[in-house]
């Protein structure tokens, strides 16, 4: 006859533990699904060095449930046509980071798309450590950018 190596009291606990870890698992499921969407913005304006003719608005709703983050972003008045279009970071405002968000073409105003996210990239976002930055040619590293910040809920 096999011996088992759990004892007979210590059996009852594991089906415990496993429901207890399904309902917590369960109920965080259920708030992220009620969540309202966050909507977040940033005002675009021109780095140092650059004209100061450019000017961006960026609007974002992040959805919880989905991890979802959806962009429209306008702009105006810089050198010349935009050849790349990113949210950057970790970073805080005035700091550098490497994009981590890439805006699909066409670049022309408005800019419209929409990423799912991983729970890093959220908690970085809701963090305020990202910004939005478009390049041109005679700004390869960024003619305006803003940093993205959470609106606060009515």
């Amino acid at each position: 006859m096999k011996q088992s190596i759990v004892s007979p009291g210590r059996r009852g606990l594991v089906p415990l533990f496993a429901a207890a870890a399904f309902a917590v698992a369960g109920l965080s499921g259920i708030a992220a699904a009620h969540a309202d969407p966050i909507t977040l913005t940033a005002k675009l304006v021109p780095v140092p060095g650059a004209p100061p003719t450019g000017l961006g608005h960026f609007v974002a709703t992040y959805d919880p449930a989905t991890l979802m983050l959806h962009w429209h972003l306008t702009y105006a008045g810089l050198s010349g046509p935009v050849v790349a279009a990113h949210i950057h970071g970790p970073a805080t405002p005035g700091m550098n980071a490497p994009p981590v968000i890439f805006f699909q073409p066409p670049l022309t105003s408005p800019i419209d798309g929409s990423q799912k996210l991983t729970l890093d990239q959220v908690s970085q976002l809701l963090g305020g450590l990202y910004y939005a930055n478009l390049h041109t040619q005679a700004f390869p590293n960024g003619e305006i950018r803003g940093q993205l910040n959470v609106q606060p809920t009515n």
